[in-house]
């Protein structure tokens, strides 16, 4: 069989020749020969950027038929894959999550990375990790380890990845090195562990500073394109680190010269309209801006101070969650005619328990926009808003000037309400205006900390309101956790593990399904095997049968025997079904979900 290395002239450079790869490919049985003519003559006749592409971006780029992947065609991954088989150099998928840019940028010059098209992206002791897209051509490998006194480790990679990290990992790495030119010493305001600089008068970088807003600008598109939901920039002794949360699992993504990230704060500082000056109080802000394809996108900015200076945390908030249906959030169709049941009442409360960063206000939001209707007066109070929304009358919290849940809700009383969203029930006093507005016959949706559905009873209880007023206006609880979802392009049957099922599952012993997925690892998913996350959901509508058992002295375990004899699924149960339908794996429930109580 023919060898793309066969070509390759020993002791000299070669570029990449489309002939050659598609006769190889053709050779190969990979492509067909009248495709490999037709692209043979369409490069031939190519002008500007298209004359310019890599042979492999090319052959992409008109996508044609893989023949040894029935229906799919020979895209970038699979040629690269290819390419690095051909020439015995491991192939390599740059995730830019775990490179340390800081430490790779400095081993060679951008210009000399752009002139050979290569870029590091790995430093050990021993050897830096290259990667290239033209795997014949070793000119530049002899004055590398004359300047990095280290081996090179030579792999092979998307040429579209490394044109696109190399101009954005130098781009920020310049930007860094801009904002920190000046030499600062560590002069933050809060740090508790001031060194004394004896004739040091720096002050840190200017927070208007071209390179400070360069940093941020690549620090809001990074955490879109990468589906975080939180942002965390972080100082620490030496530096201040920046994690982003993804699928709820967080990642360190860059370590910043401390003066930098203090700059980087007070730059979302002042595009959230807080008080710059102030670093001793924590804060609370918001920006709006735009994601990479146009989509405005909400932040909500938190700081603390911190040992070390200023933490902040954004939020971030899609509103095309608020486009969600209950399907899209993992609800099954029970579940959603039960709470559907529960929401439509004309008076009452609903309430959803769970920890925080369990999806609670995304369901909230959800039902309230589908409740939100001309006809009805939809009010909130939120501690702080999450999300502004056109539909609902939104309020926020304000201790400062003692507008609490409470007074709030006494206040929002008198705007005629329909339905009335609390952000969180947190002391009898909110509690009880809760119960008094449910009582004159408005809706009230709220939220509790509580483990599972029943404990919510019990958690009211402990705060002080009367069994039988609980009985009198609680409609149902929902308690609710996210499992990440499997990556739906890279995911594998396996077999089922018999202990774990029935961990997952008792004390039902639910069936066990002939088969489960497992997580593999793909471009589309970041090699995590998960992308995105759903619901599971343990619904306990409090019935005529369940209202007995509502006493002061409540005994859990009978309350909740009778809700399941009533058809309530645990969190695990509920998590077992999507296991079984192949979305998740039972160790995403089994982390995410508490131990299922005895039936």
């Amino acid at each position: 069989m023919k060898h793309l290395a066969d070509l390759a002239i020993p002791g000299s450079d070669r570029l990449l020749d489309l002939t050659d790869i598609l006769k190889v490919l053709a050779a190969q049985g990979r492509l067909g020969l009248e495709s490999a003519e037709q692209l043979s003559t369409l490069r031939r006749s190519a002008t500007g950027e298209t004359a310019q592409l890599h042979p492999l971006e090319f052959i992409a780029s008109q996508a044609p038929d893989d023949l040894a992947r029935s229906g799919r065609p020979l895209d970038l991954d699979a040629l690269t894959r290819w390419l690095a088989s051909e020439s015995g150099q491991p192939f390599y998928r740059i995730d830019p999550l775990k490179i340390n840019v800081s430490a790779v940028t400095p081993l060679m010059s951008f210009a000399f990375a752009r002139r050979h098209g290569i870029l590091a992206v790995e430093i050990n002791e021993r050897e830096v990790t290259v990667v290239s897209a033209q795997p014949f051509v070793r000119g530049w490998e002899a004055d590398l380890v004359h300047v990095l006194k280290r081996e090179i480790r030579r792999v092979v990679a998307n040429p579209a990845d490394i044109l696109r990290y190399s101009m954005e990992f130098y781009r920020l790495a310049r930007s860094v090195h801009g904002a920190n030119a000046s030499d600062q010493k560590n002069t933050s305001i809060g740090n508790f562990e001031q060194l004394l600089n004896l004739g040091s008068m720096s002050q840190e970088p200017d927070a208007n500073d071209a390179h400070v807003v360069n940093i941020v600008d690549w620090l809001f598109q990074y955490a879109f394109e990468q589906r975080a939901s939180d942002i965390h920039i972080e100082p620490r002794r030496e530096n201040g680190s920046v994690r982003l949360r993804i699928d709820g699992v967080l990642h360190t993504v860059y370590q910043f010269p401390l003066q930098v990230a203090v700059a980087v704060v007070s730059r979302l500082k002042t595009l959230g309209r807080m008080n710059v000056a102030e670093k001793r109080k924590p804060q609370d802000g918001r920006v709006k801006t735009k994601s990479p394809q146009g989509n405005e996108i909400e932040l909500r900015l938190s700081t603390l101070p911190t040992a070390f200076g200023e933490k902040m945390v954004m939020r971030i908030f899609d509103p095309d969650v608020l486009l969600r249906s209950f399907d899209q959030l993992g609800f099954s169709s029970e579940d959603q005619r039960r709470w559907q049941s529960m929401v439509e009442q004309p008076n009452g409360i609903v309430l959803v328990t769970g920890p925080t960063g369990s999806g609670k206000t995304t369901t909230l939001y959800t039902t309230l926009k589908q409740l939100a209707t001309p006809e009805v007066n939809v009010c909130t109070i939120e501690d702080p808003i999450e999300m502004v929304e056109d539909s609902f009358n939104q309020m926020q919290v304000q201790h400062n000037i003692d507008l609490t849940f409470a007074s709030g809700i006494r206040a929002l009383m008198r705007q005629d309400p329909d339905i009335i969203m609390i952000g969180e029930i947190r002391d009898l006093e909110t509690a009880e205006m809760a119960i008094q507005a449910a009582l004159t016959g408005h809706l009230v949706l709220s939220t509790l900390h509580t483990n599972d559905a029943p404990s919510s009873v019990s958690r009211l209880i402990e705060l002080g309101v009367p069994a039988y007023l609980i009985k009198a206006t609680v409609l149902g609880v929902m308690a609710q956790r996210l499992v990440r979802i499997l990556c739906p392009h890279c995911k594998e049957p396996a077999e089922v593990d018999e202990a774990a099922w029935q961990e997952l599952t008792k004390p039902w012993n639910s069936p066990q399904p002939t088969r489960a997925h497992r997580p593999v690892g793909c471009p589309e998913c970041r090699e995590t095997g998960y992308r995105g996350r759903a619901g599971v959901y343990e619904l306990m509508p409090l019935t005529d049968s369940l209202k007995p058992l509502v006493q002061t002295d409540i005994d859990l375990n009978v309350l909740r025997r009778q809700a399941y004899r009533e058809g309530m699924h645990s969190l695990r149960l509920s998590g077992a079904q999507k296991v079984a339908a192949g979305l998740t794996t039972i160790e995403e429930v089994l982390r995410v979900t508490p131990t299922s109580q005895q039936a």
